[in-house]
């Protein structure tokens, strides 16, 4: 069931709404210039994965947008009833979403969105193209204004890339910048490994080329580092992909799923990694 909250200073645990109704203003700049941010987890037997983490976030993109959020009591006051609204023991993907309210100042509408978790999400083994996004891997340092690392509601170029890569026989996209980094996927962080010498190296692109900081990418990282594993944070070409021990990506509501091609090259498959991985992406909360 799908369940619908916003976060109103009259409602202490958030405000019931009908999804199926209308609920924003047209001339909210959340709607028409995608001035907002937002979050998306799965819960899990009506838990939040991450949830923590995910907070944090949002916290910084608001910051980055000069956008005035409830704070992280209120929203986990309003989740926790989207939830029970929601009233499903299955997987679920809760969405949380602040835009601007009317076309200046800093003030936010915010609410909670609980949907089911659509079928056929995970499993898959992806073949992806890569893409250039446009930008040197220097720009977020240089223009901080482009919003690079914040999670914003301008996702029409992330669902443009996605398209195409599907028009092309494709199922996802592995941006890279215009002097050549490999950055992150459209709704997802790009992860390598490598085994050498017996010890195996867990790899993600930098940060400081403008990629959004993954909450999974993160806690994957912590249990890895747990179980033994080396950890890395880039440069990363193309060519690490192509010579890795295999390659995935990894996001917050369909978890890792491991890359079978590039560009239509098959790129080097490792089921006993992929297990291993996989096992400490389920292991983290």
């Amino acid at each position: 069931m799908t369940a619908l909250v916003f976060l109103d200073p009259a409602h202490p645990e958030g405000r019931v709404a009908d999804p199926s109704q209308p609920q924003l203003k047209v001339t909210s700049s959340g709607i028409t210039r995608g001035d907002g941010i937002f979050e998306t987890m799965l819960a899990v037997k009506g838990a939040p994965r991450k949830l923590q983490a995910h907070l944090s976030r949002l916290a910084t993109s608001a910051e980055a947008l000069e956008l005035k959020v409830p704070p992280s009591d209120e929203w986990e006051r309003a989740i926790s009833t989207a939830l029970r609204e929601a009233d499903d023991d299955g997987d679920l993907v809760v969405k949380l979403v602040a835009v601007r309210d009317g076309d200046a100042g800093s003030s936010a509408i915010a609410w909670v969105l609980v949907t089911p978790l659509p079928q056929g999400l995970r499993g898959q083994r992806l073949s992806v193209l890569l893409l250039d996004r446009g930008y040197d891997s220097t720009v977020a340092q240089r223009a901080p204004w482009l919003l690079m690392g914040a999670k914003t509601l301008s996702y029409a170029v992330n669902m443009a890339a996605l398209r195409h890569a599907r028009s092309q026989g494709a199922d996802d996209v592995i941006f890279t910048s215009s002097d050549g980094k490999v950055l992150e996927g459209p709704t997802s962080t790009v992860l390598i490994a490598r085994v050498i010498n017996g010890v195996k190296h867990l790899i993600t692109p930098q940060l400081e080329t403008g990629i959004l900081p993954g909450t999974s990418q993160g806690a994957l990282f912590e249990a890895a580092r747990d179980a033994g594993w080396e950890l890395g944070y880039g440069p990363l070409v193309p060519e690490d992909l192509f010579n890795a021990d295999g390659a995935w990506l990894i996001s917050s509501v369909r978890l890792l799923a491991e890359i079978g091609s590039i560009d239509g090259k098959p790129l080097t498959i490792s089921p006993e990694l992929s297990a291993e991985l996989g096992e400490l992406v389920e292991s983290v909360s």
